[in-house]
């Protein structure tokens, strides 16, 4: 294996051990996959993926250097997505109390395209860990590469993200036969709800 082919798999690997888990942008994807249409599925997709690519070529080009320097931004940015999850996990714990925002499949009713992307791109960039794991970690990591082996790197990290949001978006479709009851509905948005009022409560403190 040459090295700029390591490289690639390298940033293959690290990226998806690094995006492979659960978190409100997980979570959304994978509520919208199952329930959505396959435009919006796509949009949303592809919103997470590019959304990455751009931060870990900011981390590569040095900007994750710029972020540690200047702590205050991600504090403005850790409270605003504290808000914005804790009112994200609120509406999903009231779709739990409320039947009527189901249709009469069980499904919920899908999310416009608008609301979708504007929801996909508001938990990725309010998100002050997104800005510490993809620009200054991923960045720093693809930066301990030598020369043109870094970009693969990059290359390979990108793919990750690019490979794993259209698994979880196009892949969660296959879970529609369990969701056809409304209560496999309000058990995930109670998971949903729980990760993101965790998740939001722990940025409100500065965690």
């Amino acid at each position: 294996m040459n090295e700029s082919l390591l490289a690639a798999v390298l940033g293959l690997g690290t990226g998806l051990a690094l995006i492979v888990a659960i978190g409100a942008q997980n979570a959304y994807v994978l509520r919208l996959g199952i329930d959505g249409r396959p435009r919006t599925v796509l949009a949303v997709v592809l919103v997470c993926a590019l959304s990455d690519a751009v931060l870990i070529t900011a981390g590569v080009l040095g900007v994750g250097a710029v972020i540690e320097a200047v702590p205050t931004a991600l504090v403005a940015v850790r409270v605003l997505g504290a808000g914005f999850l804790v009112v994200y996990g609120l509406l999903a714990a009231l779709r739990i109390m409320r039947p009527g925002a189901l249709t009469s499949d069980g499904a919920p009713r899908s999310l416009r395209l608008g609301p979708a992307v504007v929801t996909a791109l508001a938990l990725t960039w309010l998100n002050p860990h997104v800005y510490l794991d993809t620009v200054v970690f991923l960045g720093s990591v693809a930066n301990q590469q030598d020369g043109q082996a870094r970009w693969w790197w990059v290359r390979g990290a990108v793919t990750a993200s690019f490979l794993w949001f259209f698994a979880l978006g196009f892949g969660a479709r296959l879970l529609r036969p369990v969701f056809s009851r409304p209560g496999a509905w309000r058990v995930l948005d109670g998971v949903i709800a729980v990760v993101m009022l965790s998740l939001g409560a722990r940025l409100a403190l500065g965690g």
